[in-house]
């Protein structure tokens, strides 16, 4: 039974770390009952061609929405959540259901190229569809609602969609919502850390100790698709001058992971303490590289929260099948306030086999310089001799010149 209707609402919703507006939508049925509830933020990043060059445009779920086409479904039937906005953009969620239980099974995303708002110059015109199989939410329990604060990353070929701020329902039971909650993995209490202050130069390291080393990794089915094992800290600033900074070590121990891997994009979420940071690994030509680094700090001094990231990095390039690996300490400049620090490096997001890391190409900063350094003096002196010969060979032929007898 296909059943469509109601505004979007709108309230504010406080996430800790974004204070924002959030879409609330109700899908009802022939008897303007809810049937289908959601309240959820969404930011979608789109990377299109202009006949100059690639870009990347980034905007968020307006509130303005129609809820054409939705469908509330029944035992038999899967529901549709199906939101229309702009100039031809649309975002759907289907539901599917057994005896026991609901769950999200597909994210469908249409962007329009012809909007010329969203996509100035784009060098294609029409509509691109991508569809991308995730449990969006997991199993959830029949009559139950599912809550998310947490961010998670949804990527398709050029679509990387961050949503948070979740409340879903399918399958509500007469219009009524349900008073239970299944709450998400990510937004599960973990011990807190308390953050240790510091003052950081750009020419002195803050006085920390090293963080310990994590392993993590992701997997796509049975298989592991992405490797990674570093110790992580944080420098972030909220002073407009950036002269105090706050250093965060993150514990491995306390970190809960998640991430997604495909052929051309992997990323790797690490929520450690309710500190969220990610990395985002594309394909260029026979290479991968790091692109994008995001990190939420919802408490971050005296209750304020911090937010910051960039998706136009390009570090650690290496060629696919290998890992790249650093143990020396690197200093990323991810934004004006917020540096990371890498320690013990290694990451391999495609291509991995076996579960295992394979052959390593080895950051600059790994090769032992004490070692280089009488090599160097070797082959000066060697070409010393050669130029001191050639010299001895042009004075002996210099002292034979001369007269010569009739």
């Amino acid at each position: 039974m296909c059943c469509c209707g109601g505004l979007a609402l709108l309230y504010l919703l406080a996430l800790g770390f974004l204070q924002s507006r959030a879409l609330q939508v109700e899908v009802k049925d022939d008897a303007n009952k809810t049937c289908i509830y959601a309240t959820l933020m969404v930011n979608f990043t789109v990377s299109y061609e202009t006949n100059a060059s690639e870009k990347n445009m980034s905007f968020t779920l307006p509130n303005d929405v129609t809820l054409d086409k939705s469908i509330c479904g029944n035992e038999s039937v899967g529901s549709l959540l199906w939101l229309h906005f702009g100039s031809g953009h649309s975002w759907s969620l289907n539901f599917t259901r057994n005896a026991t239980a609901y769950r999200g099974s597909a994210i469908k995303f249409t962007y329009n190229l012809s909007d010329s708002n969203l996509f100035p110059d784009a060098k294609r015109n029409g509509t691109i569809t991508t569809v991308s199989n995730v449990e969006l939410p997991p199993p959830v329990p029949l009559n139950t609602m599912y809550t998310c604060n947490s961010e998670d990353v949804v990527i398709a070929t050029d679509v990387v969609q961050r949503l948070w701020g979740v409340r879903l329902q399918a399958f509500v039971v007469n219009g009524t919502l349900s008073s239970n909650a299944s709450q998400c993995e990510a937004d599960a209490p973990v011990t807190p850390v308390v953050p240790v202050s510091t003052t950081y130069t750009p020419t002195a390291a803050p006085t920390i100790d090293e963080p310990i080393t994590g392993n993590y990794s992701i997997s796509s089915g049975s298989l592991v698709c992405l490797l990674a094992t570093m110790g992580l800290q944080l420098n972030v600033s909220q002073t407009s001058n950036k002269t105090s900074w706050i250093t965060i070590n993150i514990d491995p121990s306390n970190t809960y992971v998640t991430g997604t891997c495909d052929n051309k994009t992997a990323t790797l979420r690490l929520n450690s303490s309710n500190r969220f940071l990610s990395f985002v690994f594309v394909v260029r030509n026979s290479n991968f590289y790091l692109k994008e680094v995001n990190v939420s700090l919802p408490s971050f001094v005296n209750g304020s929260a911090f937010s910051d990231g960039n998706g136009n990095l390009s570090y650690w390039e290496t060629s696919l099948g290998s890992s790249y690996m650093c143990h020396s300490e690197q200093r990323l400049q991810i934004t004006d306030a917020f540096l990371l620090n890498t320690f013990n490096l290694r990451v391999q997001p495609f291509r991995v086999t076996s579960g295992k890391f394979s052959t390593a190409e080895e950051c600059f900063a790994d090769f032992d310089l004490g070692f280089l350094i009488p090599i160097a003096v070797g082959i000066a002196l060697g070409f010393l001799v050669i130029l001191v010969f050639i010299s001895y060979l042009i004075g002996r032929k210099k002292s034979h010149t001369g007269y010569q007898s009739v």
